[in-house]
């Protein structure tokens, strides 16, 4: 996992009225789904099988079309929006600027090529050829990264101007520094034929964008201070956390203020409404999840979803209409 810095997302700082800062290392993950693009009328989704894992998410798509004669569509594949001013800290899963979760499709098993758009913006205004003459990438990830003050004086003043950069306190000499302040926007796309009478099976898979945090405001010692009541409510709410996983955590994890376990939290969200984009509903959806070890917990709002006899981890349902995304909680040791 790859950290941004000085980029930063929103991070939601959790200090304890006992001065015990829990996120001083706390990642933000980024929201990641599936196919987008406007209203299909002719074209059902038979199936979708998603598998998600802290290293890998993995979706198979079975797609028919409805029409009496070939359907071609542009479908893309939305990476999330970078807010270059926000926050400290965030998760991405590789360090190629461009296609930062490494994702990888196939049509009907054979791997295909797609193409990638990436702009960055200024409020609605794109100043991607901006950035461009100042040879500076839209998403400087990686190798790529930059010092604002590394930058001819003419340079930056005109990013300030423009509203590129905005003020990051000064340095040790007094001197201003001044952080990135655009959002960078990219998506995966492709041109997608669907034949008359022949499914097409469609897969994806890409790196997941990872939040995780060294201790969880979960853990008895801290969710009972009152300080945290509202954070604990929210996680309660986002991640349809329940008694029965609160006890079970306090087993792995003590109730005392120290965290001796060394329990950790990891978090994966995943854009699952744009399933709803399709001719009707999914005929056939699953659900699967790979915790990744039998010391850890995972909880999430199943919502329609039906579990297995046997685990809450492999859900399913037929004629599925997503009416929310899913937000993971990973709880234990890593």
């Amino acid at each position: 996992m790859n950290w941004l810095c000085p980029i930063t997302m929103v991070v939601c700082a959790l200090v304890m009225s006992t001065s015990v800062a829990i996120s001083n290392d706390t990642a933000a993950e980024l929201s990641i789904g599936g196919l987008q693009f406007t209203h299909a009328a002719n074209v059902a989704m038979e199936s979708e099988e998603l598998k998600i894992s802290l290293e890998r998410v993995n979706v198979r798509y079975q797609f028919t079309s409805t029409s009496s004669k070939p359907v071609t569509l542009t479908v893309a594949f939305p990476l999330p929006d970078i807010d270059l001013s926000e926050g400290e800290s965030i998760a991405f899963p590789s360090n190629d600027p461009v296609n930062f979760v490494d994702f990888e499709t196939k049509i009907d098993g054979s791997p295909i090529k797609f193409n990638i758009e990436q702009r960055a913006f200024v409020g609605d205004k794109d100043v991607t050829p901006l950035l461009s003459e100042l040879k500076i990438p839209s998403l400087p990830l990686g190798a790529q990264q930059f010092r604002s003050q590394d930058l001819p004086e003419a340079a930056r003043g005109r990013m300030v101007s423009e509203g590129l950069l905005m003020p990051a306190g000064r340095n040790e000499r007094g001197r201003p520094l001044y952080g990135p302040a655009w959002v960078v926007r990219t998506s995966v796309f492709r041109e997608q034929t669907f034949p008359v009478g022949i499914p097409v099976f469609v897969e994806h898979a890409y790196r997941p964008s990872v939040g995780g945090s060294s201790d969880t405001i979960l853990r008895k010692g801290i969710r009972q201070n009152k300080a945290m009541a509202n954070e604990v409510e929210r996680y309660r709410r986002e991640y349809c956390v329940t008694d029965e996983f609160l006890q079970k955590l306090d087993k792995i994890a003590g109730v005392g203020p120290a965290n001796n376990a060394m329990i950790q939290e990891r978090r994966i969200s995943y854009v699952l409404k744009t399933g709803a984009n399709w001719a009707g509903p999914i005929k056939s959806f699953r659900l699967l999840i790979d915790r990744g070890g039998n010391d850890r917990l995972v909880s999430y709002c199943a919502g329609k979803l039906n579990p297995s006899p046997t685990t809450s981890l492999d859900v399913s349902a037929a004629n599925f209409m997503p009416d929310r995304d899913i937000k993971l909680l990973f709880v234990g040791r890593f």
